[in-house]
């Protein structure tokens, strides 16, 4: 069993990893010093989805490392 909990934990941390990966930077450097005029903004469509994606797995990778832990 404890073997399937780390498969398992090895796969959402990869995934976690790829969904951190692909949301969008912003504008860089840019945006620190007032480049970038649109300060509050609201996620859509892709990005939304990956935002709520990353902290799904985020939980899930926790609460797996917990199990792991009692188990």
């Amino acid at each position: 069993m404890r073997n399937y909990i780390q498969i398992a934990q090895l796969v959402i941390s990869v995934l976690l990893v790829i969904a951190i990966l692909l949301q969008n930077r912003g504008s860089g450097l840019g945006g620190v010093f007032g480049g970038e005029g649109n300060v509050y903004r609201t996620k859509r469509g892709v990005e939304k989805v990956l935002f709520i994606a990353s902290i799904v797995l985020a939980i899930a990778f926790f609460g797996l490392a917990l199990w792991n832990l009692y188990s």
